[in-house]
């Protein structure tokens, strides 16, 4: 789940959500990144420790002083939810199979496949090789280092588009990691999407001319993906 998600799952108005994660995500990133306190942006830290010691340092910053009494103490309270938010979603992956495991109406052997592709394992995993036998982005082929990736997360899929072969992308792990936290989308025709807050995509080999072939049945998938996970600046 996303952190504008999320915030919207407590109770927060979307556009409250949207101001909250941009703030996280580009202002509070930027002035960290230009301090020192971190190298990149804020998003590729998921330990709810690392995060707090790094919050804490952050509101030290002059320039975060002035921009959240300007802005009554907005940025703060960002920093605040989104330290709740990486202790929510710590516990996702547990309590998703757990869920699956106490669904009485889905069989055993639907369980075990279902938390499988949880994991990005078994038969969904199987299904996506047989499917784009290579990085859909790139064409990679090396199985060992490919990642089975939902385009429409796990958690809000229903049991049919989890194990959809046309809910998953098979990816190098720079791609999956960036698909995954919404840096990079992809448009109708298959053309890569590269968010703005996505800091030198180029030095991970993620550039604007990387492109995917894809059918009719992924753009549902892909739709969401756009309207949901991928990080906008607007």
């Amino acid at each position: 789940m996303t952190f504008k998600n999320w915030l919207i799952s407590t109770g927060r108005k979307p556009i409250s959500a949207k101001k909250y994660e941009s703030a996280v995500y580009g202002s509070i990133s930027g002035w960290a990144e230009e301090a020192g306190i971190v190298k990149s942006n804020l998003i590729d830290v998921n330990d709810p420790e690392e995060f707090e010691s790094l919050s804490n340092r952050i509101k030290e910053l002059e320039i975060f002083l002035e921009r959240n009494t300007d802005g009554h103490q907005m940025y703060s309270a960002a920093l605040n939810r989104y330290s709740e938010y990486l202790i929510a979603i710590q516990n996702e992956i547990e309590e998703d199979i757990d869920k699956v495991s106490n669904d009485d109406s889905v069989s055993e052997t639907e369980k075990d496949s279902l938390i499988k592709s949880r994991l990005g394992q078994g038969v969904f995993r199987k299904s996506l090789m047989d499917y784009w036998q290579r990085c859909a982005v790139t064409g990679y082929q090396s199985s060992k280092l490919l990642v089975a990736s939902h385009i429409k997360p796990w958690r809000s899929s229903d049991n049919k588009e989890r194990m959809d072969v046309f809910n998953g992308l098979l990816l190098i792990p720079n791609l999956d990691k960036a698909f995954d936290k919404g840096f990079i989308s992809f448009k109708k025709n298959g053309s890569i999407i590269i968010s703005e807050f996505f800091q030198k995509p180029a030095s991970l080999g993620i550039k604007s001319d990387l492109n995917l072939k894809i059918s009719n049945r992924h753009q549902p998938y892909l739709e969401y993906h756009r309207d949901i996970v991928f990080l906008q600046a607007n």
